[in-house]
């Protein structure tokens, strides 16, 4: 990191679309809590903007509404609210029926986490459990509690309840890495509003405590590599976007960038400079869920299944990265205003990270017969940020291209959930990572939902596929083949899931405009290789976690459907999200359309990936098919450096190689 730019995205009167502001959240959450009937019981797991639509926007008529939920951590009551920022008044109010079939919980707070840990360790039986394990009173107070979000099995005790199940790690010290010393067998269930262990799980025979250190911080390596050069990443004149608050503006991209507690980073209003013509693509873009089902039965595991967004929250749990930079170059650092569990508001310092990066080449041809040489180097714009939900980080990149490409990748990284091994046993439920540690086989899924605007107006979805033609007249040779089009005109029709074998790919087209050649302007969905949930038909993480059965969705849009899960997946029976939206089978046919895509990773553990996960990607692409008339990236200049070397104009080494990348 050479240069940063840091700056609260606040302006003195705040777009419809702004992030609330610290002041904003004061207003809503201390008029919410005068109307509670225990002031102070009264907890604010969400607080957010309530976003005006689409039309609402285009008539003007987007005033300032905060979104606020509150729990009574008493009684287990959970009340939406949205108050009316400019009117100072509560203007609807809704009782969750978290008590009733299918039941459904808020999100997990952060104090909940601490209250948690306190509960179990007061616990007798799990203190028992503890020393049968061999563990003096000093080592019990050392022990690492991780509350996890409990999943759903129709339990008596998970009905309506608001609970959380506990796993322990052994530690000798606060900084010894737990996940190496995993506690088989014991697992607490926790009731948080009650405050006790309603259920507890202490399995026979006793399985050992693995002891090995696996340790990982930069003091712990004893011999750090010494053979790094530094690698500078300079623009000396400064990055080519600008910033006006939440407004961004570089080269012929323009957006406006959002943050919610469940979200995390939202690009709003994403459009493109053609020409004279300022086109709009998608109104709103988030990853609205992501769910890590596991795959070991046993008791320790067979109930994890974590819903990062729904059940905690990807921008409650967003990395403040003043604490270390995961960008290289001339940063903009976006600070974020946020609601705490009690509803004062505080600042998330650096939560997103805005830069630009050099992408190896755009464009390249050597016409040998005239010596004709261009060549042009690809910039992308990166707007990321990076949570870490209990042992796992995942950082969401979003890439701007300079072609008009659009790109979201995932990044997974963080520790992995373990699970201990009689010595002399290997790990039946996923691999071996060191001496009797296993990890368990698992998935990651995310859900990306994308508010599309292409053109404005109408919006249609077609699915493609190439398949050989037959020998014939018209294939005589037998190398020719077609591509099939299907219009998805209803949301059963759209439910779908890729294949690599035909190229199965999706447009999203707009119809009602017609682009250089006669067709409907148009991008392409790229869906690059993903599982599907493998979990049988009839689980419960299958009905919770439908979304990840298919790889795309597309739905009419709904302002209430605004996640993959539906809105409370926290201790809910299922059902809810994409497959009750699709079950609606609206018309989707020239109309204001969402699009979702379901992408993610099987993970089969290894050695490699303890202590510490080297990442891994997913994500996808969306390329402009016949929207542009032309390559859009045909104006870059040429590279200065790279054009230098081609002349002959720098001698010797230390060059810019313009083949590079």
């Amino acid at each position: 990191m050479l240069d940063t730019v840091k700056a609260t995205a606040q302006t003195a009167t705040p777009h419809a679309l702004d992030p609330l502001t610290a002041e904003e959240i004061t207003a809503a959450c201390t008029l919410v809590r005068a109307a509670a009937t225990s002031p102070e019981n009264c907890r604010f797991p969400t607080v957010r903007l309530e976003e005006p639509t689409k039309q609402e926007l285009a008539a003007d008529r987007a005033g300032r509404r905060a979104f606020a939920l509150t729990l009574d951590v008493t009684t287990g009551e959970a009340v939406e609210h949205i108050v009316d920022l400019g009117r100072n008044e509560i203007v609807a109010r809704k009782v969750i029926p978290n008590r009733e079939a299918p039941y459904g919980q808020p999100p997990v707070m952060l104090e909940e986490f601490f209250k948690c840990e306190a509960v179990v360790k007061a616990d007798p039986g799990w203190r028992a459990a503890m020393v049968r394990r061999g563990l003096t009173d000093k080592d019990i107070e050392l022990v690492q509690v991780d509350p996890f979000s409990s999943g759903f099995f129709d339990m008596e005790f998970e009905r309506g309840a608001r609970i959380v199940r506990a796993v322990s790690f052994f530690r000798e010290h606060l900084q010894d890495n737990g996940y190496a010393h995993p506690i088989e067998g014991v697992v607490a269930v926790v009731d948080l509003i009650a405050g006790k262990v309603i259920h507890l799980a202490d399995a026979d025979p006793i399985v050992p405590i693995p002891r090995k250190k696996r340790n990982y911080g930069a003091h712990e390596v004893k011999n750090p590599r010494t053979d790094i050069k530094p690698l500078h990443i300079e623009q000396p004149e400064g990055a080519s976007f600008k910033v006006d608050g939440w407004k961004v503006d570089w080269q012929k991209w323009s957006f406006r960038v959002g943050f919610t507690p469940r979200e995390g980073l939202v690009l709003h209003q994403l459009s493109y400079q053609d020409g004279a013509r300022k086109r709009s693509l998608i109104h709103r873009a988030s990853v609205t869920e992501m769910v890590v089902p596991y795959a070991d039965p046993t008791e320790n595991h067979f109930w994890k299944s974590a819903f990062d967004a729904g059940e905690y929250g990807l921008g409650m749990l967003a990395n403040s990265l003043e604490l270390g930079c995961d960008c290289l170059g001339n940063i903009h650092y976006f600070d974020v205003p946020a609601a705490d569990n009690k509803g004062e508001p505080f600042v998330m310092q650096n939560a997103i990270c805005m830069h630009e990066e050099d992408y190896g080449i755009a464009w390249k041809h050597y016409e040998f017969r005239n010596g004709l040489f261009e060549v042009r180097r690809s910039r992308r714009l990166v707007i990321s940020f990076f949570a870490t939900v209990g042992n796992y980080d995942y950082g969401f990149y979003w890439y701007l291209y300079q072609d008009g490409t659009i790109q979201l990748e995932a990044k997974l990284t963080g520790i992995i959930q373990t699970a201990a091994v009689p010595s002399g046993q290997t790990y039946k439920w996923g691999g071996m990572v060191d001496d009797n540690l296993g990890g368990p086989t698992h998935q990651h899924f995310f859900n990306v939902r994308m508010h599309m605007d292409l053109d404005g107006g109408g919006n249609t979805v077609t699915e493609h596929e190439f398949v050989p033609r037959p020998w014939g007249a018209d294939n005589p040779h037998g190398n020719a083949f077609d591509t099939t089009t299907r219009v998805l005109s209803r949301e059963r029709d759209a439910a779908a899931i890729a294949n690599g074998e035909t190229g199965r790919f999706w447009k999203i087209s707009n119809p009602n405009e017609t682009n250089s050649v006669g067709n409907a302007p148009a991008y392409k969905l790229v869906v690059n290789p993903s599982p599907l949930m493998l979990a049988q038909e009839g689980s419960y993480v299958r009905k919770r976690g439908g979304f990840a059965t298919k790889h795309v969705w597309v739905t009419a849009f709904d302002a209430d459907e605004k996640y993959a899960s539906g809105d409370y997946p926290n201790v809910h029976a299922g059902g809810d999200g994409l497959p009750r939206y699709a079950a609606q089978n609206r018309n989707i046919e020239n109309a204001d359309i969402v699009v979702w895509h379901s992408f993610g990773h099987t993970h089969v553990c290894k050695p490699e990936d303890f202590p510490i996960m080297p990442v891994e990607y997913a994500g996808f692409i969306l390329k402009p098919t016949g929207f542009f008339a032309a390559n859009a990236a045909g104006d870059i200049p040429p590279d200065r450096n790279s054009r230098s070397v081609l002349a002959g104009e720098e001698k010797g080494g230390g060059g810019s190689c313009c083949h590079k990348g």
